[in-house]
């Protein structure tokens, strides 16, 4: 593999809908871009926008997350489309299944743990230790407020999300001699796909384009841990404040 520019990014999960907003963001910013994903015709159409809006390199990626034996060769189809291991990876793929069903259906409750959490551990790691061996780069994943503290509504998915805060957090601690950051963005409500249908208070949601802007400032930055907004720091400090002894009679 080549040594990184620096001004290249891989995005995995890249036609999500904040996914979309973030890869726009860093072709704004100069950086050549990789999609990776599983809809090449979705790929397709968003790397033409990327390259039109910003007149920047964009190539596409075949990446599952669930496929974990194809994540061993993912780094060189990286650095053969891109022409080098790319400076930093951001981690934009998850699912949230209904509650309910991943209660009486184990295999919906382990497509949620498996996409949530053992995906993005098998592949961070690949590049993880690629960047360590260089001596730079930058790794970020969206986790979720979720993972702040466990709640009846969504535990299933929250506690993959709560799984992967910590794998983060253990990350950025080995790798923090070695030059290579990495942070963790806390999503509060998107207005995505994934949250569509749902009943959500709507000063609460943020735009899948405001909370790009707020994300790649971040990661850009090099900041450890952040909310998205900014907001919804203070309202998880809520949350977790509350005693369990009240907290498990609430519906929040």
């Amino acid at each position: 593999m080549n040594a990184s520019s620096g001004k290249s990014v891989v995005i995995l999960g890249a036609t999500s809908g904040v996914a979309r907003s973030v890869a726009r963001r860093f072709g704004a910013l100069g950086y050549t871009v990789g999609l990776a994903g599983r809809d090449r015709e979705e790929l397709e159409i968003l790397a033409a926008d990327v390259r039109a809006r910003c007149a920047v390199a964009c190539a596409i990626l075949p990446f599952d997350a669930t496929a974990f034996e194809t994540h061993a060769d993912f780094l060189d189809q990286c650095a053969q489309v891109l022409g080098e291991l790319p400076g930093g990876v951001v981690l934009c793929f998850g699912y949230m299944a209904d509650q309910a069903l991943a209660q009486k259906d184990f295999e919906v409750a382990r497509r949620t743990i498996d996409t949530n959490l053992t995906g993005a551990i098998s592949i961070l790691e690949r590049f993880a230790a690629a960047y360590e061996a260089r001596g730079n780069g930058f790794i970020a994943a969206l986790t979720s407020v979720a993972g702040d503290r466990g709640r009846k509504m969504n535990y299933i998915y929250g506690a993959a999300k709560a799984g992967l805060t910590a794998y983060l957090q253990g990350l950025r601690n080995r790798l923090h001699a070695s030059g290579v950051r990495v942070t963790t963005i806390k999503p509060g409500f998107m207005d995505t796909p994934m949250t569509y249908g749902m009943s959500l208070p709507g000063p609460l949601v943020a735009s899948p384009e405001a909370a790009a802007k707020a994300m790649v400032d971040k990661i850009t930055r090099g900041k450890d841990s952040v909310y998205v907004p900014f907001f919804w720091r203070y309202i998880m400090w809520i949350i977790k404040s509350i005693p369990e002894r009240q907290f498990k009679k609430m519906s929040v």
